[in-house]
């Protein structure tokens, strides 16, 4: 099974964001709780080739609501 450490940035910098360790891969257009909030993954990239059971990602996320999308 793996485990993956994701970082989550949240567009805008209004939240701090999290690091995170997850049981399933996020997806774009999934759902995550951060804190109270809830956020939508707009981007998911990979920081690191995985590690035996370990996986690094970074997902950028915006507040559910919202319609910003991230800079190209």
């Amino acid at each position: 099974m793996t485990t993956y450490k994701v970082s989550y940035v949240v567009i805008g910098g209004e939240h701090p964001g999290a690091i995170a360790n997850e049981i399933e891969r996020p997806c774009v257009g999934g759902r995550v709780r951060i804190g109270r909030g809830t956020f939508e993954i707009v981007e998911i990239h990979e920081v690191l080739p995985p590690r035996e059971d370990f996986a690094f990602l970074h997902a950028t996320v915006r507040p559910v609501g919202t319609t910003e999308q991230p800079a190209e």
